[in-house]
């Protein structure tokens, strides 16, 4: 039986991005101390009766869904396939944000599907979650062509979407994947190593940073920082569910 550090690590260590490839900062900040448990489970009472993935129940967040899928306030709708809008749970008290949806997102529709994705899944695994208990999402909507990093106007008008759709999750926490993301919700042009270990605040939300899953595929060796993040992250879950 795998323990869940090797759940967290296993699988093969790939290049190939979710999305843009991202320049993480190698040197965290400090990091509260850690849950003790080596197996983290969480009991999210409220996602066990969730919908599965590509079911979001919300009738506001499925229609919030459907008005994006024809959104044309930027370039990239020009080059996308089609929109990558969110998935998971609509009652998730936990929301994992990521860059921008990469090629196989933009094939599919769904965030964080390729190989990063396979990644993230497993980190998920690790501390007791799958994608059906969580909800899953990007800063901006549409594949940058190439992969690039958003553009500012693009982010700009795709905050449209995503500030409604944090409205309707309504979650208790947010964690935020790698430094594009980090600085995009956090207004900030500060450094992920900067940014990591330290709890932030996205209107009244409160905010964790840890690495993106397509980083940990290039640099396996920050993946124990990121296991000590999610432990950070479910220990404080569980203070606020009390």
């Amino acid at each position: 039986m795998q323990t869940p550090v090797s759940l967290f690590t296993s699988g093969p260590e790939i290049s190939a991005p979710e999305s843009s490839v991202e320049s993480e900062a190698t040197q965290p900040a400090s990091m509260p101390q850690a849950a003790t448990e080596q197996n983290p489970i969480v009991d999210l009472s409220v996602a066990s009766t969730a919908p599965a993935a590509a079911d979001i129940s919300s009738g506001s967040l499925t229609a919030l869904a459907e008005k994006a899928a024809t959104c044309r306030l930027c370039g990239l709708a020009e080059t996308r396939a089609q929109v990558v809008f969110g998935v998971g749970s609509s009652t998730a008290d936990i929301v994992f944000i990521g860059e921008a949806p990469g090629r196989d997102e933009d094939m599919k529709g769904e965030p964080f599907v390729g190989r990063a994705g396979q990644l993230l899944d497993r980190m998920l695994s690790a501390v007791g979650m799958d994608r059906n208990q969580v909800y899953i999402m990007n800063t901006i909507k549409c594949r940058p062509p190439n992969n690039r990093d958003p553009k500012i106007d693009e982010v700009q008008a795709c905050n449209l979407w995503f500030e409604q759709q944090l409205e309707l999750l309504q979650p208790k926490m947010i964690c935020l994947l790698g430094r594009v993301a980090a600085q995009t919700v956090l207004e900030t042009d500060a450094p992920l190593g900067s940014l990591r270990g330290h709890w932030h605040n996205y209107q009244g939300i409160p905010v964790w940073v840890t690495y993106h899953p397509a980083y940990l595929l290039r640099s396996p060796t920050q993946k124990q920082k990121s296991w000590q993040d999610l432990q950070v992250l479910i220990s404080r879950y569980r203070e606020i569910k009390g």
